[in-house]
């Protein structure tokens, strides 16, 4: 037969236009390795990326016409703590209207110790953003010695490292820790070391929530950098930030670490969010030791007078270290046992209960409180940061974007506004406003930035082969509407979402679809 005839027999089923799932069009395409925005039609089968560029009409099952906006990869939070928050509301609105598609959890030294459990159980319920998580130490750390202020033993230390390993072969993507909390605090940094060694041989990360974000943030970095250097494993700086009024502006310094370490050739990089306060727990405040052991043992610290007075001069001397007469920067966020006190700092509930107004009283006040809540977490904001400090952090080109928020329940409790607003706010202020960097950097340090710090070697960019996670958005009005003063108010400007291929928002309207994936780490083992 002749081969001419075959060929233009033939010709047709080559030459018909491919047909896709889903097609973006008419948008300004950011596609999250820093490049400048063009133009180009997106299309998407089968939860895939297949084409980045111009796109026959009527080829796409559906169609978006993103009518100029930026069309860019899904945002990846790399610091969430949502552990048992994604069962009660597997919608992440908070998240999901913030253009986040991807979160890591089990940050701080606290996750789930039996990770493939919790895997499990989110694939069955279904949630709609994708997850990750890290093993965190001080949960590791709780379950073999409980609150014990010491050293492990030998025995303890192989536990713990046994739980790492498993943890990693169940699919976490590395090691946290959270070392300014009980009973991190209380671990010396052979302890950790040793722990960061069993995440690095199965391709892990190490998260940490530093030693101290204060007066003492050099060491605490040098410390961070130790591990990574005497374990052999990628560091990542929690939520990067200098915290104590005596020394704002030391950014430039805490930068010029890692950059160093980096220039030694350790893997390190950080994490912000773009707020001047941050949100912990009262808890944090009171000297480690006097929490030590168990809750009833802290108790009795708190009532007995000598222990007491202890602890207050001990938080006395903390409070003029860090250039406060007061705790008039320290804000209730949550306290269960009296909810009246949410949005009031601890100087206002303390003149609210006619006590006098000064910092001895304000202190014992911390202990009233936390003393009234049988221990329990009370959750607080403490502005603490300075603008000037957030801006250079941010222009560090090895800064991601995180939230540090869990799901958000819409209208309970006072959180910080970073659970609705961390991602707009920075395309918003820092983009839009401020110019302090780049719209495609923004989003680089959102998407591929991320993705390769944990390894997702299928997400954080529009190209063929990717996963189809996708936000569209309007930068001329993207931004947050969450207050410190009125935190919940879901962020503006993103008209739609896509988790793994699937419409999540639609015209700005959450759908209640559930396409999230776990994300497991490279050390999985069926």
């Amino acid at each position: 037969m002749n081969k001419l005839y075959i060929f233009l027999t033939l010709l047709p089923f080559f030459t018909q236009a491919q047909t896709y799932d889903l097609v973006i069009r008419n948008g300004r395409v950011v596609d999250g390795c820093g490049n400048p925005w063009f133009r180009a039609d997106v299309g998407i089968s089968n939860g895939k990326i297949v084409r980045v560029g111009s796109i026959p009409a009527a080829t796409g099952k559906a169609e978006i016409d993103a009518k100029g906006q930026i069309v860019a990869p899904g945002f990846i939070d790399v610091h969430a703590h949502v552990e048992g928050d994604l069962e009660r509301q597997p919608g992440a609105e908070n998240f999901i209207y913030d253009g986040v598609t991807t979160l890591i959890t089990g940050n701080c030294g606290g996750s789930r110790t039996d990770l493939r459990t919790m895997f499990d159980s989110l694939r069955m319920k279904g949630m709609t953003p994708n997850l990750a998580s890290l093993v965190g130490h001080n949960s590791v750390r709780m379950k073999v010695m409980k609150a014990a202020f010491r050293e492990p033993t030998t025995r303890e230390q192989t536990e713990m490292e046994t739980l790492v390993e498993q943890a990693m072969r169940d699919g976490a993507v590395g090691l946290s820790t959270g070392l300014i909390y009980t009973p991190g605090t209380y671990a010396k940094t052979a302890e950790v070391v040793g722990l960061a060694r069993k995440a690095a041989q199965h391709g892990g990360v190490y998260a940490s929530h530093i030693r101290n974000e204060g007066q003492e943030v050099r060491q605490a970095i040098e410390e961070a950098i130790q591990i990574g250097r005497e374990a052999g494993i990628p560091v990542e700086i929690s939520h990067f930030k200098v915290a104590s009024k005596p020394i704002w502006g030391f950014s430039k310094t805490t930068v010029g670490l890692v950059e160093a370490a980096r220039r030694e050739g350790i893997d390190v990089t950080v994490d912000q969010y773009p707020y001047t306060a941050s949100s912990t727990s009262l808890q944090s405040i009171v000297p480690s030791w006097a929490l030590a052991d168990s809750d009833s043992l802290a108790l009795a610290r708190f009532r007995d007078p000598a222990g007491r007075a202890k602890i207050r001069t001990e938080m006395l001397a903390s409070l003029k270290k860090n250039g406060r007469s007061n705790y008039d920067y320290a804000v209730v966020s949550r306290y269960e046992p009296d909810t009246t006190y949410n949005g009031k700092s601890i100087s206002q509930i303390n003149k609210l209960l006619g006590r006098k107004a000064n910092a001895e009283t304000e202190t014992d006040l911390v202990m009233d409180l936390i003393e009234r809540a049988n221990m329990k977490r009370i959750q607080m904001v403490y502005h603490t940061m300075s603008e000037e400090d957030v801006a250079q952090i941010m222009r560090y080109p090895n800064t991601m974007i995180a939230s540090d928020a869990g799901v958000a329940q819409l209208g309970r409790n006072m959180p910080h506004p970073r659970a609705y607003g961390t991602n707009a706010r920075v395309l918003g202020r820092y983009v839009r406003e401020l110019s302090v960097i780049p719209l495609e950097e923004a989003v680089r340090r959102m998407t591929s930035l991320p993705a390769q710090r944990f390894r997702f070697t299928d997400r954080g960019m529009l190209a063929p082969g990717f996963a189809a996670d996708v936000v569209i958005f309007d930068p001329n009005t993207v931004g947050d509407a969450a207050t410190y003063e009125a935190p919940h108010a879901y962020s503006v400007g993103f008209s739609h979402v896509l988790v793994n291929g699937v419409q999540v928002v639609e015209n700005g309207k959450h759908m209640g679809r559930k396409p999230g994936q776990v994300l497991l780490g490279s050390g999985y083992v069926r």
